[in-house]
């Protein structure tokens, strides 16, 4: 594959030269915007106000149909806004996204994606805040709108070396009694635990009303397995080790990867969560861009 030139300096190993995580970002984010013909828009924050009776003129997308479908009057739902969108970044710090191929690490591409995405928020005066987990909570960076915010941010993630299990349910119940107000909840990781644990957390979200963006970030082994030779696997979350011919167990070990993300993707689809799967190979700011692209087509779709 031919890769644009413009496109080149966002290869992870190019990215990865660049030592601070802040600067990183800057560089992605100035780089991403400067292909895009206006800024990315991440829309409001909105919460419902009240209703009023249906007068002439009214646009019908505002209509509560449930009411009508009650009560056989129209009602128009209003709503307050808020100047800015409200912003938690929940990225992976386990044992497991120390994992690397080439070029970055999971945790690395993680670390990166989200800093990016932090430093394009705040350029637009959002809140942001970040939470790095692994069982539990090892770092959290409040909601700030100040673009300084990001040091502090990009330390949060620097700070933590990939280690231990993970624990979703918890992390994401902590997430949700923290954010009691509805916004815009952002988690990175590779998902390598119990699906429950994803979907009681997602669950625990949604039902406060947030948006959920998810980034499943794998390595190009993990999706291809392309190994070659005898080679000995260890595990990164336990004490297992197998040795083995990977030609062997590469078809069933593929098929039971295609049945891990179809869970995935369900469990997302179940509760109306944005999901996006990338690998560790990607440009750094595919992701973003992903993103960008459905946060705009909803705004658009809503009041």
């Amino acid at each position: 594959m031919v890769i644009p030139a413009s496109k080149k300096s966002l290869l992870p190993d190019v990215v990865r030269r660049i030592g601070r995580l802040e600067i990183r970002a800057r560089y992605i984010v100035e780089g991403l915007l400067s292909g895009m013909h206006r800024s990315p828009y991440f829309g409001q924050s909105v919460e419902f106000r009240e209703h009023r009776e249906y007068t002439t003129g009214d646009d019908l997308r505002h209509v509560d149909w449930k009411v009508w479908g009650k009560q056989d009057r129209l009602y128009v739902k209003r709503y307050e806004e808020d100047t800015n969108l409200r912003c938690t970044l929940v990225v992976d710090g386990s044992a497991s996204m120390d994992y690397g191929s080439d070029g970055m690490t999971k945790h690395e591409y993680a670390s990166t994606a989200a800093a990016a995405f932090a430093y394009l928020l705040l350029k637009q005066s959002d809140s942001v805040g970040c939470v790095v987990f692994d069982e539990q909570i090892r770092h959290e960076v409040p909601q700030r709108t100040q673009r300084v915010h990001l040091s502090r941010i990009a330390r949060a993630l620097e700070a933590v070396e990939p280690h231990d299990k993970t624990n979703l349910d918890s992390v994401l119940a902590h997430v949700a009694k923290a954010n009691p107000r509805k916004g815009m909840i952002v988690l990175v990781s590779d998902l390598l635990c119990d699906t429950g644990q994803l979907l009681n957390g997602l669950t625990a979200l949604r039902r406060i009303g947030h948006d959920v963006v998810v980034l499943h970030v794998m390595d190009d082994d993990e999706l291809d397995f392309s190994f070659r030779g005898p080679v000995r696997f260890k595990g990164m979350e336990i004490d297992d080790v197998v040795d083995c011919n990977p030609r062997a167990l590469r078809k069933g070990y593929l098929e039971a990867v295609n049945r891990f993300l179809t869970r995935i993707r369900k469990t997302c689809a179940a509760n109306a969560v944005d999901y996006s799967l990338v690998r560790t190979s990607d440009p750094l700011d595919a992701a973003l861009m992903a993103i960008i692209a459905r946060r705009s087509l909803s705004q658009r779709a809503k009041i």
